[in-house]
């Protein structure tokens, strides 16, 4: 039985339908990357490397549930039912992390949170502004509006977190309440969005069902998307969690904001080059994953040299470049993933495709483990020889398997 579909209280043009969804995007990534810069504070409180690195990747023991879980299940009840949690978890995430600032557990639990809210808009979100965009009209805008509403919150948190922890009172507290109130405003922005999923409350069979993603085994989905998905975060991981670790000494006495520079460096190439991928991007080839895997190798070329120099200006060109690499390499995933999945798996298959992008932000733990008996700028060193042998993989399925072509609709 299909369930009655229910309009919002008040109506929005259908143009502009798509922005309280990304600013729920925004609002949540904000509260998902405010804690990065903060690593250096927290390094310099007494926490190791290694703690702290976990700290970085521990949300995505929340993202990867929630990813898993929250596209299939929007897909039987709908986009609302699923996003509209995901800011106030993200505000109790923040809450809990002002209140750990000396305990590595709570901070882990508060990270744990964000992390979940994060995979919910990430896989939610992402589908219902791409649907959005689709009804006004402009379906090839949706993955590009998704990954610039991410890419943005990213950013912005990043950087007031690491102004106010810099230079105002309150440093392991101020800017988590500044998120806690932003949270607020968007989840109520968002109760006036309209649902765009047709099969809301059609679903009658096993749940277990819904979460299976055929378009997982897609030829193009494993020799295109899965290369290059961990290089997403991956390569901004290294830009903004291990490089200002590296480079923090020299900073003189603003290593917060110089951590907070560094990240916000590496997102604003990221939606810069965003803006643009447009143009890069094509349903008749692989070019965008390829330039972005490119961009990505030249970036870890550029870590390994800053490594061993611990050059500032190296280190911010390194970062530069690793944030236009994950820009296009984020929106070059889901593109292909709007591609290969059809309407009724396209939030599941964009859910294992985040799932895949997010183990990147493992990285930084795992080069902090090795960092015991390999140095930072043989790792990066190790890093371009894999991501060289992914950009092989990449190029060489070009134009293999598309799904364009195979509807007939080649050029």
């Amino acid at each position: 039985m299909v369930m009655p579909h229910i309009a919002p209280a008040t109506a929005m043009p259908a143009t502009r339908s798509w922005w309280p969804v990304a600013a729920v995007m925004g609002a949540v990534a904000w509260g998902g990357n405010e804690f990065t810069p903060l690593l250096v504070m927290y390094r310099a409180g007494g926490l190791d490397a290694v703690t702290v690195n976990a700290l970085l990747g521990a949300y995505v023991l929340g993202i990867v549930p929630a990813l898993l879980l929250g596209g299939p299940l929007s897909d039987r009840y709908g986009r609302r039912p699923l996003l509209l949690p995901a800011a106030p978890v993200a505000a109790l995430g923040s809450v809990i992390l002002a209140l750990g600032a000396g305990a590595p557990a709570v901070l882990g639990v508060g990270r744990v949170l964000s992390g979940v809210a994060l995979g919910l808009v990430m896989a939610v979100g992402t589908t219902w502004v791409t649907e959005l965009a689709a009804q006004a009209g402009d379906a090839a805008a949706g993955a590009r509006r998704a990954s610039l509403a991410l890419t943005a919150g990213f950013l912005v948190g990043a950087g007031v977190a690491s102004a106010l922890a810099q230079w105002a009172p309150w440093p392991a507290h101020l800017a988590y309440g500044v998120h806690v109130l932003l949270a607020a405003v968007t989840a109520v922005w968002v109760l006036r969005v309209p649902e765009t999923c047709r099969t809301a409350g059609a679903r009658v069979g096993r749940l277990r069902d819904d979460l299976r993603v055929p378009a997982v085994a897609h030829p193009r989905f494993l020799r295109v998307v899965v290369p290059v998905a961990p290089w997403v975060f991956g390569c901004v991981g290294a830009a903004y969690a291990v490089l200002p670790g590296l480079l923090a000494a020299h900073a003189g006495t603003v290593p917060v904001a110089f951590a907070g520079l560094m990240t916000v460096l590496t997102l604003g190439c990221g939606i810069g080059i965003q803006v643009v991928a447009r143009r890069i991007d094509t349903h008749r080839s692989a070019r965008a994953s390829v330039v972005a895997m490119s961009l990505i190798i030249t970036g870890l070329g550029l870590g390994a040299l800053a490594a061993h120099t611990l050059d500032i200006v190296v280190g911010l060109l390194a970062a530069a470049v690793l944030g236009a690499g994950y820009g296009l390499a984020l929106v070059a995933g889901l593109s292909e993933v709007a591609r290969i999945a059809g309407p009724r798996h396209l939030a599941g298959l964009t859910a294992v495709y985040c799932s895949v992008a997010y183990l990147g932000f493992f990285v930084p733990m795992v080069l902090a483990w090795l960092a015991r008996t390999w140095t930072y700028a043989q790792m990066f060193g190790v890093g371009l020889l894999i991501a060289a042998v992914c950009l092989a993989v990449v190029g060489a399925a070009w134009r293999a398997h598309l799904p364009a072509l195979a509807a007939g609709a080649a050029d």
